[in-house]
């Protein structure tokens, strides 16, 4: 008999990762386009065009279809017989807390490109450089409440995450100064 919770496991993880490429382009995307009349004068109409183009293609058969799969196998593996028992592990409701958020940034990061779209641009480059990091963020969080689960204390685990937050700015800040010189 063939063991196809494997197989729900392996695909969940192989869109997952395709959803975090697909957030992590989309917002480098977001950067050019926002800073599009910056670095390219009277041509930044012609480079936006381009930019909208590549983010309706990546939103659209990546990221949206990615974020799907990744929920829709996710939930059959955590719904099997064989991972049912998680629904009741504390470190599951933190990594589903977190996913509900990631899902509410994959939302909003939706309402930026739709913005885009319109002409509107609410943000500066540095302001999406910045959003960029929530992504990774998510990321490393996720991943640590998974593989660490009880073994990493709550205290020094959300020290450490801020910490780590704190320092993507920071960096953020100091690419931001070595640009500019």
């Amino acid at each position: 008999m063939v063991n196809w919770i494997g197989y729900t496991k392996a695909l969940h993880l192989i869109f997952m990762v395709s959803w975090f490429a697909g957030l992590f382009y989309m917002v480098r995307l977001f950067v050019y386009h926002a800073e599009s009349e910056k670095n390219h004068g009277e041509l930044a109409f012609v480079f936006q065009k381009q930019y909208l183009l590549m983010q309706s293609r990546l939103w659209y058969i990546i990221s949206w279809p990615s974020l799907v799969l990744t929920l829709l196998f996710g939930s059959i593996t955590l719904f099997s017989k064989q991972y049912s028992y998680l629904l009741h592990e504390p470190y599951m409701h933190v990594k589903l807390g977190f996913v509900f958020l990631l899902v509410i940034y994959h939302i909003i990061c939706h309402k930026i490109h739709l913005d885009q779209k319109k002409g509107v641009s609410l943000y500066t480059g540095i302001q999406m450089r910045v959003w960029n990091e929530v992504a990774t963020l998510f990321l490393v969080i996720i991943t640590f409440v998974i593989v660490l689960r009880d073994q990493l204390d709550g205290f020094y685990g959300t020290i450490g995450f801020i910490l780590f937050g704190i320092s993507l700015f920071l960096g953020i800040r100091l690419y931001k100064r070595l640009r500019k010189e």
